[in-house]
């Protein structure tokens, strides 16, 4: 029997009724929970909950309902369904170019599912990439993260994305971004998590003498380079290496690694469960 998955994040100050609010709000509209989680970070609270309808519903109403229960409740609410399979990717930037580039060959030889959307970037310095292949580029520059994060999400909703990749964004989101997009966001970080967290994991390698560098992709969560494990690739460091072409080696390997989690995801094969990437069998095309 065919059903309907809504996925619904909410978000906002803790306080008490949010999660018998929206449950009951579910089974009211005669669906069936098949997930829920929920969390609080310095008072910030954050809810996933996963629903499921056998009857047809009507999408228009149910949103709005959902968002005048979210308001009446001081909560924000962000609701997501899929109404096709070919999903909608955005891709947020900074001003290295290789992790992007990558993405965009692999579209333009029609290798990965889905479809790039929008760019975001930090800056101008990659949007002469984004008018050659016809793609919108939006320029996010505040200072302030948590302003930024309000004009990123704007933009999400605007180009109804599915899923965010980060290729080098360079800024930590907060969890009140993160936890609105569970399992959707995605990251590559130049090392073999969880060794070299952070911003220089080639120095910190270098200067560690590692034998082995590598690279990680993997969804996003609050908790800064520690969300689910989705590839991973390594490769061996010469003794006459030097941190320039350690870099320029790591380069390259980053923009493989992160394409190859893009397309699992777009194709499918990923579930998250008990905090680990569980992949599913290549479908053939």
């Amino acid at each position: 029997m065919d059903k309907t998955i809504v996925e619904l994040v909410v978000v906002g100050k803790d306080h008490e009724g949010v999660v018998a609010g929206f449950t009951n709000f579910i089974f009211q509209n005669n669906g069936n929970i098949e997930k829920i989680n929920q969390n609080v970070v310095k008072g910030l609270f954050g809810m996933y909950l996963e629903a499921s309808f056998v009857k047809k519903i009507d999408m228009a109403k149910f949103n709005k309902e959902a968002e005048n229960l979210a308001k009446k409740l001081k909560m924000e609410v962000n609701i997501h369904y899929e109404i096709s399979k070919r999903k909608r990717v955005a891709v947020l930037v900074t001003k290295e170019s290789h992790c992007l580039q990558a993405i965009l060959d692999a579209r333009g030889k029609g290798k990965i599912r889905g479809e790039i959307v929008v760019l975001i970037g930090t800056e101008n310095t990659l949007s002469s990439l984004a008018k050659k292949e016809k793609i919108p580029f939006v320029v996010i520059d505040e200072k302030d993260q948590l302003e930024a994060e309000e004009k990123i999400i704007s933009t999400i909703k605007k180009f109804d994305v599915d899923l965010i990749v980060l290729a080098r964004y360079m800024r930590i989101l907060s969890p009140n971004f993160v936890w609105r997009y569970p399992n959707r966001i995605i990251n590559i970080h130049p090392s073999l998590l969880p060794a070299f967290p952070g911003a220089f994991a080639y120095v910190q390698a270098y200067e560690r003498g590692a034998k082995i560098v590598g690279c990680t992709s993997h969804y996003v969560t609050e908790d800064l380079d520690q969300g689910p494990i989705i590839f991973q690739d390594a490769f061996s460091i010469d003794e006459n290496e030097t941190l320039e072409s350690l870099k320029k080696k790591g380069q390259k390997l980053e923009a493989t690694t992160l394409l190859e989690a893009v397309k699992m995801h777009l194709d499918g094969r990923l579930e998250v469960y008990w905090g680990k990437v569980h992949v599913k069998p290549k479908r053939s095309r």
